[in-house]
């Protein structure tokens, strides 16, 4: 039988417009549950904890289950979880300031992926946490410098990087996420728990002609692009050492 869901938890699921997370909301409303078997049979979602991660990045409690799955071994059935009315109200209230949130990031920053830095229309920019909700919770204070801007592409990457950083998944420290690639990409000092640095380039407009310069260039010496890109840096950082 499925429970009775008060009113104002029903219109926060119903703020949920994104169709990965609202996929996983309407399936648990209608049957009261639903399982990793059936996030991937019925909806294709290969990696079935990314889309409940996106509900409860939304602020919305998810629990987990161990049952037994169509062959018999364990999977996880997600159901809601519980919720007080004080909960409520402030979820419903960072619903509402997500609008004036993701304004006052444009205002500040410009309408940017704060990890590929291109320039995109504000329709498809994504609001994010820059620690994940699974490590902070939600934040104490609506202060700006807790989320950032992520295109779709931007946000999937971070969220697969994060699913299976060591970090996320047992120690918890948000110490290591402040360091992170994946929440402030213009001060880091590893990649999810990894010693990697990298940089992410975008050729727009008129720079897109440089760009296929060197495209053509890896093309004929049978080279990735990427390895060229760091070749030609390598290089230039080896003439300034002359130098000096």
């Amino acid at each position: 039988m499925k429970p009775e869901y008060p009113k104002e938890f029903i219109e926060l699921l119903e703020s949920v417009v994104e169709k990965r997370p609202r996929t996983v909301i309407n399936h648990i409303l209608k049957h009261g549950y639903v399982t990793t078997e059936e996030l991937k049979n019925i909806y294709g979602y290969n990696h079935p904890p990314r889309a409940v991660r996106d509900v409860r990045e939304r602020g919305i409690p998810i629990i987990t289950i161990m049952t037994a799955g169509s062959d018999g071994r364990k999977i996880a059935q997600y159901e809601f979880g519980s919720f007080t009315k004080e909960k409520f109200s402030k979820l419903s209230g960072r619903t509402v300031l997500s609008k004036k949130i993701k304004d006052a990031l444009i205002k500040k920053y410009g309408s940017k992926d704060f990890i590929y830095g291109d320039q995109m229309n504000e329709s498809e920019l994504q609001i994010d946490h820059r620690i994940p909700f699974e490590v902070a919770g939600e934040p104490d204070t609506l202060d700006l410098d807790n989320f950032m801007l992520l295109s779709r592409s931007a946000n999937r990457a971070k969220s697969w990087s994060c699913e299976h950083c060591q970090n996320c998944k047992a120690i918890k420290s948000k110490e290591i996420c402040l360091s992170c690639y994946w929440a402030y990409p213009e001060n880091y000092t590893h990649v999810a728990m990894k010693e990697i640095r990298r940089v992410d380039l975008i050729w727009q407009g008129e720079e897109v002609k440089t760009y296929e310069v060197i495209k053509n260039k890896s093309n004929k010496i049978h080279k990735e692009i990427q390895e060229v890109i760091k070749s030609i840096l390598e290089k230039e950082v080896k003439k300034k050492k002359e130098k000096l």
